[in-house]
């Protein structure tokens, strides 16, 4: 362990209970590009004409070309398919008759209304879960009284089926939002928690004598020592967490809804309109991968700003 000398005496005063002091005393080390790694190899370097390793792969105009080649192919397999008569118009309407579905919903001035009831379920239920995955991930991963208490109820409640929850709410919640969002809350809560726990039981034990070195305990410790050790899991743990809120959209739209994507799917399967169906499948993948996105840019930021 690095030492650390007396936190009290003067010369390290002015660092007593920052995160700062830990920084100074060697403890949370920020990453030097010129040092050597641990294992004694060397850093990438970068070469002489400006670019990465990595070559091309670098840019991020040419990874988001790549990345949409496996689209741009599904599509025109898709296209081609529907052409060639493979499949019948109710078994896979052809993309233009989705396109065309689309408009006369934009036309109506419905789609922009399912698409935002849906974003705003989703975006509740994920901030309510989320955080209090954060809370009870940090209590049972900081407290081994917690975790004896609580980890088995909680396991259990996280192996029930998300369908096995919608007749106990609209019998506590009645017919309305408040069913639908805790639905989806239920969804996001238990990937936050889970890798937040683990994360924080394997924390170094170095940093955290440091941390209480310096007079940092309780709320303050967490908050500046072990969080930040452990942010790039919790954003795994976030992004686990969004993506599995749109996956019990669905289900929570089924609480006798009448608007959102979900509504839309369910409805469209029941009226026989394939091509509302695919439209609402699109769009919930569409509008996932930007909520996806936007957390991973959030995620670059906290990295930098607290790993």
């Amino acid at each position: 362990m690095t030492h650390l000398g007396n936190p009290g005496a003067s010369g390290n005063s002015v660092y007593a209970t920052s995160q700062e002091g830990l920084k100074a005393s060697g403890v949370l080390k920020t990453a030097r590009p010129d040092r050597p790694q641990q294992d004694g190899s060397s850093p990438e370097r970068r070469p002489a004409n400006g670019r990465s390793a990595a070559g091309v792969l670098g840019n991020g105009w040419v990874r988001l070309l790549l990345g949409l080649l496996l689209p741009a192919a599904v599509l025109a397999a898709w296209q081609w398919s529907t052409s060639a008569g493979l499949f019948s118009s109710v078994q896979l309407p052809a993309p233009g008759a989705v396109i065309e579905a689309a408009l006369d919903l934009i036309q109506r001035g419905e789609l922009a209304q399912h698409v935002a009831i849906s974003t705003q379920r989703v975006l509740l239920g994920f901030a309510f879960g989320a955080a209090l995955g954060l809370v009870f991930g940090a209590l049972i991963g900081l407290s081994k009284v917690a975790d004896v208490l609580l980890s088995p109820t909680i396991g259990a409640l996280r192996a029930v089926p998300s369908l096995a929850w919608v007749p106990l709410l609209i019998l506590w919640m009645k017919i309305g939002e408040d069913s639908k969002v805790t639905l989806i809350l239920i969804g996001a809560f238990f990937p936050v928690f889970t890798t937040v726990s683990l994360a924080l039981r394997h924390v170094d034990k170095n940093l955290v004598e440091a941390g209480r070195a310096f007079g940092l305990k309780g709320v303050k410790l967490l908050t500046t020592v072990q969080l930040p050790a452990v942010v790039p899991a919790v954003f795994s743990g976030l992004r686990l967490a969004l993506a599995q809120a749109w996956l019990f959209l669905v289900a929570a739209e089924l609480i006798a809804s009448s608007m959102g994507l979900g509504f839309l799917l369910t409805d469209s399967q029941n009226n026989g309109r394939t091509d509302r169906l695919l439209l609402a499948i699109v769009l919930l993948a569409i509008i996932g991968k930007i909520t996806d996105a936007l957390l991973g840019v959030a995620e670059k930021w906290a990295v930098k700003r607290w790993a």
